[in-house]
């Protein structure tokens, strides 16, 4: 991994020339993604985010943390012991010296002897178990992690908006994929390309039934305009 999303995030902080990432997908054409939107306070972050950090308390795992905008907020202005873990070392570096008591390179998957009331997953952060066959183990994983009464935090999409319709006024998704919330991913940055890798957009219907197979509950927070939401699944 040549970490050049963590790179991009690291540029920004130490004001290294950053510039935009590239990002592509199976299922949408290159985008420059501004590194800038990684820093937003939290004025500035959308309203599931928003809620997402309204409603966290105790202790706090953020999983995925990236440039740690939501820790920070949440440590500095709410005075809660967050935990944020990223597996991108410059990502990490960033959240430290952006002032982050607890920032650690971690895999969650690898997180083994601590347990949380609150478990963050934000920017679609469900996504990184890749492919739907993974979420099992990613639930009993993050399950394990959960003190009594705690609670797991996480928003996506429903991509399904992004298919055309077929004759019959449904979607036409194509045959090859085993779950149309499945993409590939590519980022490039300062005209390097990073290994393109797997990512998951999950519909909130098929969370609902992974929670259930895996004795967590579901519940719908709140609902975006654009096929997005925000939920939460606990013990």
């Amino acid at each position: 991994m040549k970490d050049l999303f963590g790179k991009a995030i690291l540029d920004y902080q130490t004001n290294n020339s950053p510039e935009d990432l590239i990002t592509e997908t199976t299922i949408s054409e290159e985008d420059e993604m501004s590194v800038a939107y990684l820093f937003r306070c939290y004025k500035e972050m959308p309203t599931m985010e928003q809620k997402a950090l309204q409603l966290a308390k105790g202790k706090v795992l953020d999983v995925g943390c990236g440039a740690g905008s939501h820790s920070l907020h949440l440590q500095n202005e709410l005075n809660l012991e967050v935990t944020a873990i990223d597996i991108s070392p410059n990502a990490i570096k960033a959240c430290s010296l952006r002032g982050i008591k607890d920032a650690r390179i971690q895999d969650v998957m690898t997180l083994e002897n601590e347990t949380y009331d609150t478990i963050l997953l934000l920017m679609n952060g469900a996504g990184m178990c890749g492919k739907l066959k993974n979420i099992p183990n990613f639930l009993i994983k993050l399950k394990s992690l959960l003190n009594p009464g705690g609670q797991i935090l996480l928003d996506s999409s429903d991509i399904i908006y992004m298919f055309d319709d077929d004759e019959d006024g449904g979607k036409w998704i194509p045959s090859d994929n085993e779950y149309y919330g499945e993409v590939v991913f590519n980022i490039g940055y300062k005209g390097e390309k990073e290994k393109p890798f797997n990512w998951m957009y999950i519909d909130y219907n098929t969370l609902q039934n992974a929670a259930f197979a895996n004795e967590l509950q579901a519940e719908l927070i709140l609902e975006g305009e654009h096929y997005d939401y925000l939920a939460r699944l606990s013990l």
